[in-house]
């Protein structure tokens, strides 16, 4: 039985606040909102409490989780070292959707950082988050409170959806706001480096520390548009080795819709004729599609609504990262409560928010990418 407290997102009551810590303190597991979207909340330092964690949202153990804490002094027990750039950058963008990697220290337990030497932290802007972290007193553990491989939750339905009857409390504060997982940055090199993209950009991290490079995501699998190839990537259902992932977010496959997802990118004009291509061919075979797509393209794709079951999408302009991005794991989910059989994509700008959306993308495309041009 999952037991869900409602709590105003902007003024949490502070005996549900209470409840959940304690619950947090005492071994449980606790779903809770951030800006970015819906955690999975552990003691970090209670092995055990790690453990079920891993088991409960059946995440391999080399996928490490990020640790969550209410202020950057918070941070010095759990890491050796804290790098000149970490408090430039904490002080421009935490609280916020930005995690830092240190070199951890040995309080952190392995289950928390898959064996590496690093632990990835963040201080979070929401007010039921921080208001939960500060009561609990304990440093907090939060993968994304999904199913792994699924799209993260931005509403505490989506929680339920994936996991009711297997934690033990969730604290619904209504939908997130920014609605894609924060960006990590690894302070461990001598030249930080973005493992993952989020609503904190590389430009903006730029504009702090110079020297910031984005990781090669390995995701650059393309087609010449005549037809999908497989990009080689991890099979889902085949295991993913023994080798430590540097940090969350990075498997090829990941935030998958259950329906098989194909993502159209390039060109514009050529993306969206290749897109509307497949759908009629699927639609023809009796097949139920689902559409994701910019607000820009919508007239060219209702075209398509006679032919069958066409489920439509749009996110919102292209030029419109921000709404984008807070639409797409729920949409996601939508169109799999549809039935469709397929989702087919066109692609987003991929700059500032526009990266972290077409990275969550490629990889719940898990290498159909079809390069139109």
């Amino acid at each position: 039985m999952t037991d869900v407290i409602r709590v105003a997102p902007d003024n949490p009551d502070p005996t549900a606040i209470e409840r959940a810590a304690e619950c947090l303190r005492n071994g449980g597991l606790v779903a809770f909102p951030t800006e970015t979207v819906y955690g999975l909340g552990v003691n970090a330092l209670d092995r055990a409490a790690v453990r079920r964690l891993f088991a409960v949202k059946e995440r391999p153990a080399t996928d490490p989780l990020i640790v969550h804490v209410g202020s950057i002094e918070s941070i010095r027990p759990l890491v050796s070292r804290v790098p000149k750039s970490a408090r430039s950058l904490a002080r421009h963008f935490w609280p916020g959707p930005l995690t830092l990697v240190f070199p951890r220290s040995a309080q952190v337990p392995d289950e928390v950082t898959a064996g590496l030497p690093s632990v990835a932290i963040r201080v979070p802007m929401h007010p039921v988050a921080r208001a939960l972290i500060i009561a609990a007193a304990v440093p907090v553990a939060a993968p994304s409170a999904n199913l792994f491989s699924r799209p993260s939750p931005t509403q505490a339905s989506h929680v339920l959806d994936d996991l009711g009857g297997r934690i033990d409390l969730v604290v619904d504060g209504g939908s997130t706001t920014i609605g894609v997982e924060s960006t990590v940055l690894d302070l461990t090199s001598d030249t930080p480096t973005v493992l993952r993209p989020g609503a904190v950009t590389i430009e903006m991290l730029r504009k702090v520390v110079r020297r910031v490079r984005a990781l090669d995501s390995g995701l650059g699998i393309r087609d010449s548009g005549l037809g999908i190839r497989d990009s080689g990537f991890v099979d889902q259902d085949a295991g993913f080795g023994n080798t430590p992932m540097p940090s969350p977010g990075m498997l090829e496959k990941h935030y998958s819709p259950r329906a098989v997802l194909t993502l159209y990118e390039g060109e514009a004009n050529a993306a969206l004729q290749s897109l509307i291509a497949a759908a009629a061919a699927a639609l023809a075979e009796g097949k139920a599609v689902g559409l994701i797509a910019a607000e820009e393209d919508r007239a060219a794709l209702e075209s398509l609504a006679s032919h069958g079951r066409l489920f439509l999408r749009t996110l919102g302009s292209a030029d419109a990262p921000e709404a984008v991005a807070s639409k797409l794991y729920a949409t996601l989910r939508e169109l799999d409560a549809t039935g469709a059989d397929l989702i087919l994509v066109r692609g987003f700008p991929d700059r500032g928010l526009g990266a972290a959306v077409q990275d969550r993308l490629r990889r719940a495309a898990a290498g159909r990418i079809v390069q139109a041009r």
